[in-house]
Parts: structure tokens; C-alpha cells; sequence
């Protein structure tokens, strides 16, 4: 049984190269648009959660308001701070009973760069399940800082922030396109452990979108005295409504578990101020491949996102390119895909991407990784995570 630390050279030629060199060339020509943008494996059938979107003050919509009275929960005492309870009882944990009104104001510079990441690691053990779909261990891939400003090279990339029982925490996470609402989409690609605990828990809270986070990649220094503004160029945008797996809700724990092939979500946002949709704002949204190609048949994977654990500080973005292997957790699970990647705790949710047809197309996001943070792994999107993205976009990407 191979150890997590087991280092196999693998043979890379120029195609390679030039595969890699073309998933960032096409990632950074597509974001560029925002620049002229600002006007315009076979997977069980996935949850889908819903709910509206509150105001200023007190205000709550009348639909959320009756769904956490139904719940016991007043909802003026939860804009005031009663979210902050997480007794069992009030922790709402069923796809149905997601909710996430609007607290404007609360996520402020220092709040979002205070936010922790969701550590999710797993142990040799669960990694070395079945060698016979686990390729050997990838070498350790360094992670490349990204140009900035980073609307010009990875504008669908930004960061998710929201609110669990151990504090305010961060992922990553990517605007795509919503096939029902071209060039208008509000759609948000993600882990589903960055929106709920999973067997032991149910939906975080205050969930929040921030594409090109730190735009001019400032240092932790010059964000002291940083306005919003300057922090988040492109403004805040709330989960409206949240989908991800039954197999996350039912299956996920703190290292993964049986859930973790299944750790992915779609988010529904609008913004905190503004009418325009996300992607017109930003300029950019990637298609998904829910094709789940097998990992042998691609050459070159790239995953972003904004580490948070050391020796990161969650302020940056990174990104990493390699060829991609199997992971596989159980004979019974479908294998995940895994890639080289010093990337820690924080770019968790963010895509994984890849050249298709010369366009580039969101495949993965982050999902698990090993205490030394050598590699990554994420799921493969199949016909479940088509049907929980193609739901979301029919019943709620018009709202």
C-alpha cells in the first residue's frame, strides 16, 4: 500500500507544455472581456435548497421569514444576531430548508481577511482505499501567484465567505454560465462543504460571493486600512439559493468521507447593491464539462484559487497546472481526480479548468487534500452534477 508521501516521476512532453500554456492563455483572454463587459461517473439525483433575499435593516423577504418562523426561529432577532445560534435544533440541515437573508454591511474588510479556512484533510489510510483505480502519488506541484490585476486574468475566480458553529471561514469559487440566461448569469461554482457541514451538520451561514477579491493583489499591510470597495472591486453577492449533493448532505464529514466525490454545489447570487447580473459585472463566466472525462485522457489540468492556511494568508490568488491522476476513497465511490499542488486550506471550491475545443471549461473544484499539501483532489462532474446545475439554472437563474 503506497504512502501519501510516495513521489513517482511522471514523463511530461512538449504537448504538455503547450496544453498548460494554452488553458492559461485562454482563461486569461476570456477574462480580460470584463474590461468591456461592465454594461452587458454517474452520480444519484442532487438536492436543490431555496429561499429569497433580504434588505437593508430588518427587512426580511416574506418567504424567509415564514420559513424560519416555521423553524422557531424570529427573524428579526436573526438579522440582529441570532444566527449566531447553533444549536442543533436551529441548524438547519435539509436541502429544503436552506436560508440566507441578507445582512448588509456585515462582511467588512477586516471580517473577510479574518475568515479561516474549512480544513479538509484525509489520512493515508482513506487515501490508499483501492490502489487498483489510485494512480500513483503525484509529485508536489508549486503553486503560482497569478497576475494581478486579477479581473484581467482570472475574473470568474473570486472567493466565498461564510459563517459555521467554529467562526467566519473562506473557500474559493468560480462564476459560471447559466445556459438558460446567456450572458446573464448569477450562478457560483463551488465545494459543497464551503455551504454545508454535511452528515453532522446542515447549511453555514451568510454566505457571500467576492469575485476578483484583492484585485491589485495589495499586501496585508496596504488591506489595513482598505475600504470595501478596494477589497471587493466587483462588490459582495449573497446565496439566494444553494444546491449541492444528497451524497455531501447525507455522506460528508470533516475529511471528505463518502461524500467527498460528490463535493460540489451551485450557487444562485445577486448582489448586496446593484441590479446587473454577475456575469455582466465581472465581464466573464466559464461553461461547465460535466462530460467526467477519465483522467488519463487529459494532459493538463489547472486549479485556482486563494489558499488560507500557512504559509498563505488567504489575501492572493494562486493556481496550479498538471496532469491529472485517480484517486479513488472506496471500490464503491467514483474515482476523483488528483493533481500536484502546494495549494492549502482556502482554495477549496476553486475550479479546476481545462482546455476544450480551445475554450476553456470548468471540470472540477477543489475538494480534498493531505495534511502536507501536496496534492489536491476534486471530483468528477457527472450526470448528477448536470442535473443539480441544469435545475438550478431552469428554476431559479431567471430570479
Amino acid at each position: 500500500m503506497r504512502s501519501l508521501r510516495t513521489s513517482v516521476a511522471r514523463r511530461r512532453g512538449r504537448r504538455d507544455v503547450l496544453v498548460a500554456t494554452a488553458l492559461v492563455a485562454a482563461l486569461a483572454a476570456t477574462a480580460t472581456a470584463c474590461n468591456s463587459g461592465d454594461d452587458k461517473a454517474e452520480d444519484k439525483p442532487a438536492a436543490t435548497a431555496s429561499q429569497g433575499s433580504g434588505q437593508d435593516g430588518v427587512q426580511v423577504p416574506g418567504n424567509i421569514a415564514d420559513k424560519l418562523k416555521d423553524h422557531g426561529i424570529d427573524p428579526d432577532q436573526w438579522k440582529a444576531g441570532g444566527w449566531k445560534n447553533w444549536d442543533k435544533d436551529k441548524w438547519l440541515s435539509d436541502a429544503k430548508d436552506f436560508v440566507n437573508p441578507v445582512i448588509k454591511g456585515l462582511w467588512k474588510p477586516d471580517r473577510m481577511k479574518s475568515a479561516k479556512d474549512p480544513d479538509k484533510t484525509i489520512s493515508a489510510k482513506d487515501a490508499a482505499a483501492d490502489q487498483g483505480v489510485t494512480d500513483p502519488t503525484p509529485e508536489p506541484v508549486q503553486a503560482k501567484a497569478e497576475k494581478s490585476p486579477y479581473h484581467e486574468n482570472a475574473a470568474p475566480v473570486g472567493k466565498v465567505f461564510f459563517d459555521s458553529p467554529e467562526g467566519s471561514m473562506v473557500c474559493s469559487g468560480t462564476v459560471v454560465k447559466d445556459v438558460n440566461h446567456p450572458g446573464k448569469s448569477n450562478l457560483v461554482w463551488t465545494a459543497g462543504h464551503c455551504v454545508h457541514a454535511g452528515g453532522s451538520g446542515g447549511w453555514y451561514r451568510n454566505i457571500a460571493f467576492v469575485p476578483s477579491y484583492n484585485d491589485l493583489n495589495k499586501s496585508e499591510a496596504q488591506l489595513s486600512s482598505a475600504t470595501t470597495s478596494e477589497v471587493a472591486p466587483y462588490g459582495q453577492w449573497w446565496a439566494d439559493w444553494a444546491s449541492t449533493s444528497n451524497e455531501w448532505i447525507s455522506g460528508g464529514d470533516e475529511t471528505g468521507g463518502a461524500g467527498a466525490p460528490y463535493d460540489y454545489s451551485v450557487l444562485h447570487v445577486k448582489p448586496e447593491q446593484g441590479s446587473k447580473s454577475l456575469e455582466e459585472t465581472v465581464g466573464n463566466a466559464l461553461a461547465v464539462d460535466f462530460s467526467a472525462p477519465s483522467a488519463q485522457s487529459i494532459s493538463t489540468m489547472g486549479a485556482w484559487g486563494y489558499p488560507a492556511a500557512p504559509p498563505y494568508n488567504g489575501l492572493s490568488m494562486f493556481k496550479c497546472l498538471d496532469r491529472p491522476g485517480r484517486l479513488s476513497l472506496s471500490p464503491s465511490l467514483p474515482a476523483m481526480y488528483r493533481i500536484g499542488c502546494t495549494m492549502t486550506g482556502g482554495s477549496s471550491g476553486g475550479g479546476w479548468f481545462r482546455v476544450v475545443d480551445g475554450k476553456t471549461k470548468l471540470v472540477s473544484n477543489t475538494s480534498i487534500g493531505p495534511s502536507d499539501n501536496t496534492w489536491l483532489a476534486g471530483p468528477q462532474l457527472g450526470r448528477g452534477a448536470e442535473a443539480l446545475y441544469e435545475n438550478m439554472s431552469k428554476k431559479y437563474g431567471g430570479r
